[in-house]
């Protein structure tokens, strides 16, 4: 059975800042928008990448390679590392010498042909059960600031764009990216990855974007800063800011998703970047790019790294949450938000149990509810981080 089917009873009516969302009938999807394979600096073939994810509850995945897709013919040289070479091993005896091409080089080293996306799809796509979303992670940099933007859905291979400086590279990003949307008629999602990696995208750099409707307030790699250090602000905390700002401007309201990151797929500890640390909860008409890429849009959805969500229930002025928990785990739910006279994100009420029921609060421009759980997960890199989930931000209507 489904996981999901926890959820078939949620309804969700959302006021955002732009609109009325009318969410019923429809399944949450559990997936990951952030991988990475031996197509760029993963370890892992696509195949087993696309089995973990498969075997292990999602709905849908991506692998988003820096600056290529799964097209053409790409050979790699094996590791030499014992772990790696067990692996391929394992790989090639599943799979068959028919299905594996490898050969050996003029050192001795095994070269093996990666496998495109095409011709993998059809082992793990089912309709209504797994989909395999292509993506591509634009890599580039400004100096020594890293700018990664992914693009799910993607349909052609985008190169990274230059610029002046680092809100002029993420723009003229966006734009290629939104160009081929438009072009070809297909739904593109860009969503901008981990702005702590190297401390390289500041919450000035957001304020000064276009049609940036997505981030990462949750990267599960061990590099990326989510909580910020004594001189750089954590993620959460930059949301909030951004988000004020972009109110002002009468700009959408930025969401955030959680993702993997994930390289690193046979050693699992807070040294490497493994699957399974964070995720979107999508809810959708069905299970394909288009359907998931429009209910993202709308806000339909939540992020996590472990808390699952039983009931979500957004109405002009108030918001309930109910929470499909866990045997003996504890449970506070917090009502977030930024008043015009603060500098910073403020926990407006918090909630000890399993379900909360807020009244929206006027003299905020909007809020978001985050749950925090008292359990860890072992998959995490600090066994300080507890189990959470992040509710979509929610635009208040000034009272007339």
């Amino acid at each position: 059975m489904r996981s999901d089917n926890l959820f078939l009873a949620v309804f969700l009516l959302g006021f955002m800042a732009h609109g009325t969302i009318l969410s019923q009938d429809k399944t949450w999807y559990k997936g990951n928008l952030h991988a990475h394979s031996y197509w760029s600096d993963g370890n892992e073939f696509p195949e087993i990448i696309m089995d973990w994810y498969k075997t292990n509850g999602y709905d849908f995945t991506v692998l988003s390679d820096h600056n290529t897709l799964a097209e053409g013919e790409m050979w790699i040289t094996l590791s030499e590392k014992e772990y790696l070479q067990e692996a391929f091993h394992d790989y090639l005896d599943h799979y068959g010498e028919s299905w594996v091409e490898h050969q050996l080089d003029s050192t001795g080293r095994t070269k093996v042909k990666l496998k495109t996306l095409e011709e993998y799809r059809s082992l793990f796509e089912e309709d209504g059960e797994f989909l395999i979303i292509q993506s591509e992670e634009i890599t580039s940099n400004f100096g020594d600031k890293p700018i990664h933007i992914n693009a799910s859905n993607i349909q052609e291979k985008i190169s990274p764009k230059e610029g002046g400086n680092v809100a002029e590279i993420i723009q003229n990003n966006i734009d290629a990216i939104l160009e081929q949307r438009e072009r070809l008629n297909v739904p593109i999602m860009p969503h901008i990855n981990h702005p702590n990696f190297g401390y390289g995208i500041s919450a000035d750099d957001f304020m000064q974007l276009n049609d940036v409707r997505f981030f990462e307030v949750y990267n599960g790699h061990p590099l990326v800063n989510n909580d910020g250090d004594s001189t750089h602000l954590d993620t959460e905390s930059m949301w909030d800011l951004i988000n004020a700002s972009y109110l002002q401007e009468g700009k959408p309201l930025l969401y955030g998703v959680a993702t993997d990151d994930s390289h690193n797929y046979h050693r699992f500890d807070k040294s490497y970047s493994n699957p399974g640390r964070g995720w979107v909860m999508v809810r959708a008409d069905s299970l394909t790019a288009s359907s998931i890429i429009t209910a993202m849009e709308n806000g339909d959805f939540y992020a996590s790294t472990g808390v699952l969500l039983k009931g979500l229930e957004t109405g002009n002025d108030s918001l309930q949450i109910e929470i499909a928990a866990e045997p003996d785990v504890g449970y506070e739910i917090q009502l977030i938000g930024k008043d015009p006279a603060s500098d910073a994100y403020q926990i407006i009420e918090r909630v000890k149990g399993t379900k909360a029921s807020f009244t929206l609060p006027h003299g905020y421009g909007f809020v978001r509810a985050k749950v925090v759980s008292d359990q860890t997960n072992q998959n995490f890199f600090d066994e300080t981080e507890y189990e959470k989930a992040w509710t979509q931000p929610i635009g208040i209507k000034k009272p007339n």
